[in-house]
C-alpha cells in the first residue's frame, strides 16, 4: 500500500486521502491480510521521509522522490498486489511483476485522465465513485469502491447544537464563502474549520471569507483530529456547498457517522453519498439551501449514523478492494496466495 507523501497516514488533522489509505489497511489487516504501508512520517511500515515535506504540498520534486524511494522498498517484497494512491508512482507500474492498482482520488476530465489514459493497461484504475467513472469511460477501470471511514472511531451525539459547521480545504470549489450567506440567511451561527497553507488558499481567505466572519461566523483554523470529532458530532448540520463535480467527499460521510446530516449541492458524487429526506438534503441551487438547514433539525441522527455504518463504514470498503485484488491477480494469471478458497471469490465490484 503506498501512500502519497505529503502526511502522516493517518493524518493528525487535513489529509483525506492519508485518512482513506490509514482506514483501508486497517480494514484489510482485520480481514487477516499482511499490509505494508509505504509512506512518509509516522504510521508507515516503510518511510520514504522521516517527516512529511506537507509545507512543500504541490511541489514536483517530494512527490518524486517518494515514487522512486517507494520503488527501492517495492524490490524487497513480494506483494500479490500494489494499491498506489500516490501520483508519480504508477509510473514504474509497466516493470512491476505483481499488478498495479490505483485509485483515483481526483478529477479525471482533465490532466489527471490523461495521465491515467497514457499508462493504458499498466495500472488498473478503481473509480471511488459512478461520477467519476462517468467523466472518463474510457479509462482502464476495473470497478468502483466508495471511500470509507471507521465509523466506530466518530462520536454520535443524538442532540444537536444550533450552529451549522462548514469543513474543508479553503478555495472557491468548496464554497466557504457561500457557507457563510446559507448560515446567515438561515438564521444560524456558523463555525467554519479548514487547511488555509497553500498561497490560493491564502488568498481566497482574505478575499472571500475574512470580509464575511464576525459575530455569528467564526472561522477556527485547522481542525485537530479531536476538534473535528467535536464539531462534526455538535453540528446541526454540515453545509456543503459545492463549486465542482467533486469525485468524493470525505468530510460528508465523517458527518453523518457522526448522526449529523448534510445539507449539500448535488453536484459530483454528492447524490450517491447523501439520501435526500434521510441523511440530509440534496438540492441545486445555493437559494434552497437555508430552507434545507432548518428542515435538517427534523432528521433522525440515529437513521443517520446507520447508514453510514451501512454503507461507508471501513469494513465495506475493504471487502471492495479485496474484490478488485482477486481480480487483477487472476487477470494477471498469478495464483492469489491471499485467497484460500478461490471458488469463493465474490464477483468484482462495480
Amino acid at each position: 500500500m503506498i501512500a502519497p507523501p505529503w502526511y502522516d497516514v493517518p493524518p493528525r488533522g487535513y489529509g483525506g486521502i492519508e485518512a482513506m489509505t490509514a482506514c483501508l489497511v486497517r480494514g484489510l489487516t482485520r480481514r487477516g491480510h499482511r499490509v505494508t504501508l509505504i509512506g512518509a512520517g509516522g504510521g508507515a511500515d516503510l518511510r520514504t521521509y522521516e517527516e512529511p515535506p506537507s509545507e512543500r504540498i504541490g511541489e514536483p520534486f517530494p512527490e518524486v522522490v517518494h515514487a522512486a524511494k517507494a520503488g527501492r522498498f517495492l524490490e524487497g517484497l513480494d506483494p500479490d498486489v500494489i494499491h498506489d494512491h500516490s501520483l508519480a508512482g504508477p509510473l514504474g507500474a509497466e516493470g512491476r511483476a505483481a499488478p498495479t492498482v490505483v485509485t483515483c482520488h481526483g478529477e479525471v476530465r482533465g490532466e489527471l485522465g490523461e495521465f491515467y489514459r497514457s499508462l493504458g493497461t499498466t495500472v488498473s484504475l478503481v473509480a471511488i465513485s459512478r461520477a467519476q467513472r462517468t467523466d472518463a469511460p474510457d479509462l482502464n477501470w476495473v470497478g468502483r469502491v466508495h471511500n470509507a471511514v471507521d465509523t466506530n472511531s466518530f462520536p454520535f451525539r443524538a442532540r444537536k447544537d444550533d450552529w451549522v459547521l462548514w469543513m474543508g480545504r479553503l478555495n472557491p470549489d468548496k464554497g466557504a464563502h457561500l457557507a457563510i450567506e446559507v448560515a446567515r440567511a438561515a438564521g444560524r451561527r456558523i463555525l467554519l474549520a479548514g487547511k488555509r497553507t497553500e498561497p490560493a488558499e491564502l488568498a481566497y481567505f482574505d478575499d472571500h471569507v475574512a470580509p464575511l466572519l464576525g459575530p455569528n461566523a467564526e472561522y477556527l483554523g485547522e481542525a485537530s483530529a479531536e476538534l473535528k470529532h467535536e464539531l462534526l458530532s455538535r453540528a446541526r448540520c454540515l453545509v456543503f456547498p459545492l463549486q465542482w463535480d467533486e469525485p468524493f467527499g470525505m468530510i460528508m460521510i465523517e458527518a453523518m457517522a457522526c448522526g449529523t446530516p448534510v445539507v449539500a449541492l448535488g453536484r459530483g458524487s454528492v447524490p450517491e453519498i447523501v439520501t435526500d429526506g434521510v441523511t440530509g438534503f440534496v438540492r441545486t441551487s445555493v437559494d434552497e439551501l437555508p430552507a434545507a438547514v432548518e428542515d435538517a433539525g427534523r432528521l433522525d441522527p440515529v437513521a443517520i449514523r446507520a447508514c453510514a455504518v451501512r454503507d461507508f463504514d471501513l469494513t465495506v470498503m475493504a471487502e471492495g478492494y479485496e474484490r478488485i485484488y482477486r481480480n487483477v491477480v487472476g487477470r494477471a494469471g498469478l495464483r492469489p496466495r491471499f485467497l484460500a478458497h478461490p471458488e469463493q471469490a465474490p464477483p468484482l465490484l462495480r
